[in-house]
């Protein structure tokens, strides 16, 4: 686990905890580590969810699917992200997403009950712990009412904007990388692929955004704002 400590550094659920502290840490959370390949289901829909999963290595995919089988993607999660924290918060703990591994991953469980009640060892950790625990599904709340505010949107260039204008303000920089593809950026902002395509060449052409593959550039940054009035 010792290659994995630069990961979990980075995840909110061990903020104030220092490495020295992460092996005794694991022990006492009977963690365990899953390999996954890649389009491998992590867990679905309907399933009873006792665990919250660490991403190590890789990109998971929450997704959600509507009675005619449609997806929407609801987020990707990369090294260091968590899922499943606010499922396991509920009373019945059953899942209202699907979650499948988009790139070969491994992936850390801790079962919740270890996280929210003390061991007998009276460690120190399981305070901060289960403050972090309280940040990490505040940030959720707060990420699930940004993508609800994005769905609410009718316009394809309302969208983009909101997309490409969030993504700019989470990396503090105007370049910037996305995991997603065409397709995957498509059902995320659960949009037509093709009208979406057509509509981001209109946008560079235009001289708002610039783009190659996975990377965008935004050009002007007002004027994108301007597509949201």
């Amino acid at each position: 686990m010792e290659k994995h400590y630069p990961v979990l550094r980075k995840c909110v659920l061990f903020r104030n905890i220092e490495d020295m502290n992460y092996e005794h840490l694991l022990q006492c959370l009977g963690t365990q580590v899953r390999k996954y390949k890649e389009e491998e289901y992590v867990f679905f829909a309907g399933d009873v969810i006792n665990h919250i999963g660490i991403v190590l290595s890789g990109v998971v995919e929450i997704m959600k699917e509507n009675l005619a089988g449609n997806k929407h993607i609801l987020a990707f999660i990369e090294p260091s992200g968590m899922f499943a924290e606010g499922i396991v918060c509920t009373a019945k703990r059953i899942s209202p997403v699907t979650v499948q591994v988009k790139e070969d991953a491994e992936i850390l469980f801790i079962p919740y009950e270890r996280i929210i009640m003390s061991c007998g060892n009276v460690c120190g950790f399981h305070i901060s712990l289960i403050q972090n625990m309280m940040i990490i599904l505040g940030e959720k709340n707060f990420n699930l009412n940004r993508k609800l505010e994005l769905l609410t949107l009718k316009g394809m260039r309302e969208k983009i904007a909101s997309f490409l204008i969030n993504e700019s303000l989470e990396r503090k920089s105007n370049t910037f990388h996305i995991i997603l593809n065409r397709t995957q950026m498509a059902d995320y902002l659960n949009v037509s692929r093709t009208s979406m395509c057509r509509e981001l060449a209109r946008m560079k052409e235009e001289g708002l955004i610039d783009y190659y593959g996975h990377s965008f550039k935004i050009l002007d940054m007002d004027e994108l704002a301007q597509c949201l009035e």
